[in-house]
């Protein structure tokens, strides 16, 4: 499988045949304006919450590509009011099968509301089987214990976390949930996009070497085979 990293906590999956856009914030964010939204291809966009650097370019590229989105109920109920194909609502806990795999529904420490300030149901993340290997994409979270039921019910193969601090987990966390869900392997997102949530790469590369894990910090606009 294929990830592109396209800043912030925006990624592009390319496994089994599908092409999955996590969390699209691009264009309002300054250190993405070399991505080029409008080639963007998008079979399913999943959110994890909505607030506006999640959800910024949603409208955007699912109008233009025709995306399933796949979401808590509440997200999806207020961008199929804009027209866009919202039949996958979810909440925690549910688990949905898809032409490239499964994905479960998990829990989230975090607000969510709506770019309008409506109610944006409960923040999640989610938990992926495709192509033989099982990924935590943990969408803006704090470290929560209810961590260690990933760890347990799944055999992870690596994990997507936020290290950014502030607004969600920082490095030191995010090492502590990546032992939780038993995995080595750490893909950082949430982070660097303004002052509050910028990171020293090297200290947090270092912190992790130390404890055992590896930490990818990708470039925007990087892919990278997993």
């Amino acid at each position: 499988m294929n990830l592109t990293y396209y800043g912030h906590s925006c990624f592009l999956l390319e496994a089994g045949g599908s092409k999955v856009l996590f969390d699209p914030f691009i264009r309002p964010n300054p250190l993405a304006q070399d991505v080029e939204v409008d080639q963007i291809e998008a079979d399913y966009i999943f959110l994890s919450h909505g607030h506006a650097d999640h959800v910024a370019d949603v409208e955007e590229i699912g109008k233009r590509t025709g995306a399933q989105l796949l979401g808590m109920f509440e997200v999806l109920a207020w961008f199929e009011a804009k027209g866009l194909t919202a039949d996958l609502k979810m909440n925690i806990g549910g688990t949905v099968a898809l032409p490239f795999g499964t994905v479960q529904m998990v829990g989230a420490a975090h607000s969510s509301s709506m770019p309008d300030g409506s109610y944006g149901g409960l923040a999640a993340g989610f938990v992926i089987k495709t192509e033989g290997k099982t990924f935590y994409f943990a969408g803006d979270t704090a470290l929560t214990y209810d961590m260690k039921l990933i760890g347990e019910q799944h055999q992870l193969d690596f994990a997507i976390l936020p290290v950014g601090d502030h607004f969600t987990m920082g490095v030191t966390d995010a090492l502590t949930a990546a032992t939780w869900v038993g995995v080595t392997n750490v893909v950082g997102m949430h982070f660097d996009t303004s002052p509050p949530i910028s990171i020293n790469h090297d200290e947090a590369r270092a912190q992790a070497q130390a404890a055992g894990k590896e930490l990818q910090l990708l470039k925007i606009g990087e892919t990278i085979t997993i």
